[in-house]
């Protein structure tokens, strides 16, 4: 009889090496709101300021990125 660990299978896809695939969101305005996308499935919101030229902001939550596009 094998055991039930032999049996287990490793995902080797570990959320933060997904999360790091996403392209940066850019965004018009200087100020985004994250909710995790998928309705129940995603997290509370929140708000992250992208006042920074070259700065990227990124969700507590789900690591999500966004940058603020700028018209010049």
């Amino acid at each position: 009889m094998q055991s039930i660990l032999s049996c287990l299978e490793v995902n080797k896809n570990f959320a933060i090496k997904l999360v790091a695939e996403e392209p940066v969101t850019h965004i018009e305005s200087r100020v985004v709101s994250c909710d995790g996308g998928g309705g129940a499935l995603g997290h509370p919101k929140v708000y992250i300021n992208l006042d920074k030229d070259t700065k990227v902001g990124t969700c507590g939550y789900c690591g999500l990125q966004f940058k603020q596009k700028h018209h010049h």
